[in-house]
């Protein structure tokens, strides 16, 4: 069985890619990919995984699991997908000690644990700290940005050092990472990942967020035109879809507040420059499947 786990993270789909891929049910039940309704599988794969301490791992924990989840479309699947911004932890708990996701491993070593005999793939997206941060703080109501990470330095956090950490204490699963800024370019090739079907494979869904963020004109004008070009390639869709952007967006979609006390717009710059950093240096790693528009 292919374990496919949609890991966050936190306030970057906010469930957007689970309800692209819905539209897809049927279509992927047909080629052996089940979607189970997250009702089934959130809190009790959570509770299963903070009980494997207190009792022994075997097959039946694993097959009673998936006995339990709810996709009356897939019948015996080959792949399996499941997604949840809080398998690694909570959002109060994602930055602790200079690092992002801290107990990422944890629960990564519980889940091949768990799915010994299956193959588990790990798909997240990652965000410039310059908006994750204040989104993590504008989460929980009164707190502040030193409360919420125990006192990180903003400067410090690196999404290659959690994903080097992954791949280093975890070095049999699969890894494909994008950046949250990306996703309206990408959206497509993120749904084909996460369901391991081709470009051939017609799906649904593919522009959903791109209708979240540009003109209805800006839409009809943009299927129009990739009706009339059918054959393009994803690098040129993409291409497309950069040039409708700049000149259809909702600039009202786009902006983001970055209202945390003491943030002048020069260390913003300094936050996103790192970031850039961050992704090159996630760009040169082996083993790590990076999505790029």
């Amino acid at each position: 069985m292919q374990i496919v786990l949609h890991v966050g993270a936190h306030f970057t789909d906010e469930d957007r890619l689970l309800k692209s891929l819905s539209k897809n049910r049927d279509n992927l039940a047909a080629r052996g990919i089940s979607l189970p309704k997250p009702s089934s599988y959130r809190r009790q794969l959570r509770a299963l995984l903070h009980s494997l301490g207190q009792m022994p791992v075997t097959d039946q924990l694993r097959d009673d699991f998936f006995a339990g989840l709810n996709d009356p479309s897939a019948d015996d699947p080959d792949r399996i997908i499941l997604s949840h911004n809080d398998f690694f932890c909570v959002p109060k708990m994602a930055v602790r000690e200079n690092l992002l996701y801290p107990k990422a491993v944890d629960r990564l070593l519980d889940m091949c644990n768990l799915f010994h005999q299956d193959e588990i793939e790990v798909h997240f997206a990652i965000r410039n700290p310059a908006t994750f941060l204040p989104a993590l703080v504008a989460a929980k109501k009164g707190e502040t940005l030193e409360g919420m990470t125990r006192g990180a330095v903003p400067t410090a956090l690196r999404w290659a050092e959690t994903i080097g950490r992954i791949r280093e204490n975890v070095p049999a699963i699969g890894l494909t990472v994008w950046c949250n800024e990306d996703t309206p370019l990408i959206w497509e090739q993120i749904l084909r990942e996460l369901a391991g079907v081709e470009a051939t494979v017609p799906l649904e869904g593919g522009t959903d967020l791109l209708s979240e963020i540009m003109s209805d004109e800006g839409m009809e004008r943009f299927h129009a035109y990739v009706q009339a070009h059918e054959g393009m390639t994803e690098i040129q869709k993409r291409r497309v879809i950069a040039a409708f952007l700049d000149k259809f967006a909702l600039e009202d979609e786009l902006e983001e507040e970055l209202d945390l006390p003491g943030w002048s717009e020069e260390y913003v710059d300094a936050l996103t420059d790192i970031y850039d950093e961050d992704v090159y240096e996630i760009s040169r790693m082996p083993g790590v499947n990076l999505i790029t528009p």
